[in-house]
């Protein structure tokens, strides 16, 4: 199978550029020439990859690229296979699962909620909801949520991302999804942490940011987006819509695991709008990416006032602004976020000083490592910092010491195996789609995630053994052997 579809992507990774000029065509070539990987491990070698390269060896099967300099889309840029079944090549309008992309465009909608007084940033989320509330207990009784928490997952919530449903599966209601009840696929939203205290995601609370929304507006969501940013920002191939109009699949990228094999039934289909159900193409983010460079310019006012945007982009807690990460200050301040959805992943950043940008889609889930290197090269290109390459040393475990790290993990959205690669000197994460992860020693319970540059950590108990680890801020505990 792989063979075979792969081919086709080999015989079709002509790229298709658009709007780009000499000197713009000479960096695009550069760029997808030049790829090297986000975390480089001493005592390996990394020679330059090309795009194409890197797209087989990660299963990806097709990329969509868009570039946003000086208040323009300055170039688009294509690869491979939107659907490798069918042979249907990405085309600068092949619609992408945004993924958690959803979720600063949704922040966006919500800040002009707050400007017209609709909503309150800093009012108790629950005196603002009617029927469902976030449930009391002493951590909201000492600090309530507010919707500023919520848009910098700072709110102490659980729940980090959803699944989403297979074709043909019963969707259930935005209350159902909070509540945990049947027939939604994930744990009921709580809070756990106190309000405030820290940065932990939580797509859980973005779907309280949803219902409050719609609540407030007095419509259904879709409509809600269209109405205060897609069509203001001139996003006329972009929608909330889940599942999918039949209408519009034929224009859809299908979603591909990491072994390669498509996700059955072409994508899912995601209920938690506000969190993760956003269809778009990299040309229509970056025409959010232009409106909120202008907005934080103070050059236009087509959804958000200039300070409304400042403060967006803004710390709030750990590296959150509402609704984007944001680091650097002057011209050097970004923002950006990824998104991950069964089958698809992409990233958007922007540096609204420099009035620049970049969004880049894929159908695989591999692309995050791909993105990465991407990135990377992008932003070498162009002077960027923040994207400079992780280099580590690793420090060698004895194979006990390693042997100790191997089992089952679970939280109460997820199951991760860790394994002991073969040679012994590295760590491998497994989930239901196959190797997610390579873990470096750093020393002892403490390793790199070479494909996306974030430290995991273990943790053991007071006998000394290993019981949980630690990655992107979700601690998942060691199953016993009986509960495999």
């Amino acid at each position: 199978m792989r063979s075979a579809i792969f081919g086709l992507v080999l015989a079709s990774l002509t790229a298709v550029a658009g709007c780009a000029t000499a000197q713009e065509a000479e960096r695009i070539s550069r760029i997808e020439q030049g790829l090297t990987p986000r975390v480089q491990v001493a005592g390996r070698v990394y020679a330059p990859a090309t795009i194409e390269a890197q797209m087989l060896a990660l299963n990806v099967p097709g990329v969509s690229i868009s570039f946003v300099d000086g208040g323009r889309i300055a170039w688009t840029h294509t690869y491979g296979l939107a659907d490798p079944a069918t042979g249907r090549r990405v085309a600068a309008n092949t619609l992408f699962q945004a993924a958690s992309i959803s979720k600063p465009v949704a922040a966006m909608a919500a800040l002009d909620m707050v400007e017209d007084g609709l909503i309150s940033l800093d009012a108790p989320v629950n005196d603002q909801l009617s029927g469902w509330q976030i449930p009391d207990n002493d951590l909201t009784a000492q600090t309530p949520v507010t919707l500023r928490h919520l848009l910098s997952h700072s709110g102490g919530l659980t729940v980090g991302g959803f699944a989403g449903y297979a074709a043909g599966l019963d969707l259930p209601s935005v209350e159902q999804i909070l509540n945990g009840a049947a027939p939604a696929n994930s744990a009921p939203v709580v809070v756990d942490l106190t309000p405030g205290l820290r940065q932990r995601y939580s797509g859980g609370g973005i779907t309280i940011v949803q219902l409050l929304m719609t609540q407030a507006a007095g419509t259904d969501f879709p409509d809600l987006m269209q109405t205060r940013v897609l069509r203001p920002l001139g996003m006329s191939a972009s929608a909330y819509a889940q599942p999918l109009p039949l209408s519009q699949t034929d224009h859809a990228a299908t979603g591909h695991r990491a072994d390669g094999t498509a996700t059955p039934g072409r994508f899912h289909t995601y209920p938690e709008l506000a969190a993760a159900g956003l269809w778009t193409t990299p040309s229509d983010l970056s025409r959010f990416v232009i409106g909120l460079n202008d907005a934080y310019a103070g050059t236009s006012q087509a959804v958000l006032q200039q300070a409304t945007t400042r403060a967006m982009l803004s710390e709030v807690r750990d590296g959150w602004g509402l609704g984007l990460t944001v680091a650097g200050q002057g011209a050097d301040l970004r923002y950006s976020h990824s998104g991950a959805n069964d089958g698809f992943r992409a990233l958007m950043v922007g540096f609204p000083e420099r009035d620049q940008g970049v969004v880049i889609m894929t159908n695989g889930d591999r692309g995050g490592v791909l993105i990465a290197s991407l990135m990377q090269a992008v932003a070498a290109e162009y002077g960027w910092p923040g994207y400079e390459p992780t280099r580590i040393t690793p420090v060698a475990l004895s194979p006990d010491q390693m042997a100790a790290y191997a089992g089952t993990y679970r939280s109460n959205e997820d199951a991760l195996t860790v394994a002991v690669a073969p040679g012994g000197a590295v760590l491998k994460v497994l989930s239901i789609v196959g190797e997610v992860a390579e873990l470096v020693p750093e020393g002892l319970d403490r390793f790199i995630d070479t494909q996306r540059a974030a430290v995991v950590t273990f943790q053991r108990d007071a006998g000394g053994q290993v019981r949980s680890v630690e990655i992107g801020g979700v601690v998942r505990t060691r199953a016993k052997a009986g509960d495999l």
